[in-house]
């Protein structure tokens, strides 16, 4: 046994246990809370989606100022963050550990999980900070700070924010671009492909990351145009095969073996998981990039987000998923995955093998690994960038940011050697902790937002096209900073 598989089998004994029970209670917090969040806003994600498509899509011509990010910047930087590894590997790997059935899951869940992303969004943005750096920040720290007035927890949520994104997260984005080249590549190659990314991980975070993030603002959309033309060109060529597509996704996700034979729990499970993990609704981790947004109202924000969360899981990971199923219909029937293939399936190469049957031919795998590194760089951008504002909010100390960007490229360089199912484990602990706590916390803070909503949709039903917002209409205005009453805006 290598120093690696030793490594790997002890953290995976004790990260089993504790991811089992963690994500029980994270279901029931997520799904829970999505459902009141729903009701309470009255529907809000499809309620609304007229509007918050409105906002979302009329904001291209929106002007950023010197030093603030405007709100159609802040929604392409979130679904940078969101499409990505989650959309593709993640897909895989619901279907391969839940079956097809946990597609339709991942759609319930991002309904459900929609109204929580407005929620926690919209709170992100009442209770955001304007920094000596003259930007706007803000996300669960922030909220817990000005919002429940717990600076200890808000240390406490700090550290949970670092610790899920800027290592578990960034870990599972270097493990699967190491496995996308090692798919193509070749599996001997793992320690070079290990060392080659920990060195461009640490250019990145050490030098290059506003360069590198200028860069990632169009590639990353181009790319995600991209995946999608792909997947739409395998579909269109496999066009016969939509109907036994979309009767494989609802046989499986009603059928009588689910539900008799044990299966059911599993694919609600892995339908959560794999959806929250593409999605990011709940977790905390949007809206430390959407309270950077100069906004008037802070419900455009959530509305905005939580559109969001339906374009990422309702059509791009669908789109991964009709792929997959076309093939693994005639590839894989029954979908009774052994243990070994489960092993070896779960993610890269179950892509790299449906887009090598139905399209590409043997050039699948080359043209996945660049998709997967493109995604995963961007996905790491974005993740330090969390977990460098958070480590600020704890404190300034530059020797700190030096001890974290070691730390964030040794992560790096580790996962890249771990195990497929333990790099997925370990994000997925951390994401149901934050799941957990995050939706907590907003279940006390949802008053402020369903009050802004309230306040939003007045104004647009007294004909207001621009609606701005007023603190007045909250249920106090203790915490809020950024936001003076409107006599006393300019």
């Amino acid at each position: 046994m290598s120093f690696f598989e030793a490594i790997n089998d002890a953290i995976a004994s004790v990260n089993s246990v504790v991811n089992t029970y963690a994500w029980y209670l994270a279901f029931v917090f997520l799904i829970g809370l999505g459902l009141y969040f729903t009701v309470r806003t009255k529907g809000v994600q499809l309620n609304r989606l007229g509007e918050a498509c409105r906002v979302a899509f009329t904001g291209i011509k929106e002007k950023k100022g010197k030093q603030t990010i405007s709100s159609f910047q802040a929604f392409c930087t979130s679904m940078g963050a969101r499409i990505g590894v989650g959309n593709i590997a993640g897909v895989a790997a619901a279907i391969v550990m839940g079956g097809p059935g946990a597609v339709f899951w991942m759609w319930v869940f991002a309904c459900i999980g929609a109204a929580t992303s407005f929620v926690e969004c919209t709170v992100g943005q009442i209770f955001k900070e304007k920094k000596g750096d003259g930007y706007f920040h803000g996300g669960p720290a922030y909220y817990v700070k000005n919002g429940l007035g717990k600076p200890k927890f808000a240390i406490f949520m700090a550290l949970l924010v670092i610790v899920t994104y800027g290592l578990m997260f960034v870990g599972v984005q270097a493990n699967q671009a190491s496995n996308a080249l090692q798919t193509a590549f070749g599996a001997d190659l793992a320690i070079v492909f290990a060392i080659v990314l920990a060195v461009c991980a640490a250019l990145i975070v050490f030098g290059g990351i506003k360069r590198v993030a200028r860069v990632s603002t169009w590639l990353v959309p181009t790319m995600a145009i991209l995946w999608m033309l792909l997947a739409l060109a395998v579909i269109l060529v496999n066009f016969t095969q939509i109907p036994a597509v979309i009767e494989t996704i609802f046989s499986y996700a009603f059928g009588v073996q689910q539900f008799v034979g044990g299966g059911m729990g599993m694919m609600l499970l892995w339908g959560l998981k794999r959806g929250v993990f593409s999605n990011e609704a709940g977790i905390g981790s949007i809206p430390n990039v959407s309270s950077s947004a100069d906004v008037k109202h802070p419900a455009k924000q959530g509305l905005m987000q939580s559109v969001g969360v339906l374009i990422d899981t309702l059509v791009v990971c669908s789109a991964t998923a009709f792929v997959i199923i076309i093939y693994t219909n005639a590839a894989y029937p029954g979908y009774a995955f052994t243990a070994a293939q489960q092993g070896t399936l779960n993610g890269v190469p179950l892509v790299a093998e449906a887009l090598e049957a139905t399209l590409l031919g043997p050039a699948a795998p080359y043209v996945l690994s660049v998709f997967m590194l493109v995604f995963a760089f961007s996905s790491l951008i974005s993740y330090y960038s969390m977990s460098e504002t958070n480590l600020k909010f704890i404190t300034e100390k530059k020797g700190a940011l030096v001890v974290l960007r070691v730390v964030i490229v040794a992560m790096v360089f580790f996962a890249s050697m771990m195990s497929m199912g333990l790099a997925w484990d370990l994000a997925d602990t951390f994401q149901a902790f934050m799941g957990i706590f995050n939706t907590a916390i907003i279940l006390f803070l949802g008053k402020y937002a369903f009050a802004a909503l309230k306040d939003y949709f007045d104004q647009r039903g007294e004909g207001v096209e621009e609606p701005v917002f007023d603190p007045s209409c909250l249920p106090n205005q203790n915490g809020v900073t950024c936001w003076p009453p409107k006599d006393d805006k300019q």
